[in-house]
C-alpha cells in the first residue's frame, strides 16, 4: 500500500499572501486562517491512520502549519492595532496623515 503525502504547499502559499496583507490593516487574517486550518485539518487525518501516511510530508505540513500561524498571529496583532488607532486617532485623522504623506512623497 503506498503511504499517502500531506501537501504543504497551499499552507504555504496561503499564509505568505497573509504576510503581504498584513499591511493593509490584518487583512492578511483573511489568507492566514484557512492556511492554519487547512495544515490542521491535514494533520488530524494524519494523526488518525499515522501508517498511512508519509513521515517526511507530515513533519513538512508540521512546519507549515507553525509558519501559518506565526503569521495569523502577526495580523491579529496588526488588525487590534489599526482598530485601536481608528478608535482613538480616528479616520479622518489617519486618512489627513496618509494624504500628507503621500503629498510629501510626490514632492520629492
Amino acid at each position: 500500500m503506498e503511504q499517502q503525502r500531506l501537501n504543504p504547499a497551499i499552507v504555504y502559499v496561503l499564509a505568505i499572501l497573509g504576510l503581504l496583507c498584513c499591511c493593509f490593516g490584518g487583512l492578511g487574517i483573511l489568507l492566514a486562517g484557512p492556511a492554519f486550518l487547512i495544515a490542521q485539518s491535514g494533520l488530524k487525518k494524519a494523526s488518525l491512520n499515522p501508517e498511512n501516511y508519509d513521515l517526511t510530508s507530515v513533519k513538512a505540513m508540521n512546519t507549515a502549519k507553525i509558519v501559518a500561524l506565526v503569521i495569523l498571529i502577526i495580523n491579529v496583532v496588526y488588525l487590534i492595532m489599526t482598530i485601536y488607532r481608528i478608535y482613538t486617532v480616528g479616520w479622518d485623522e489617519i486618512m489627513q496623515q496618509s494624504q500628507e504623506i503621500m503629498e510629501q512623497f510626490q514632492q520629492n
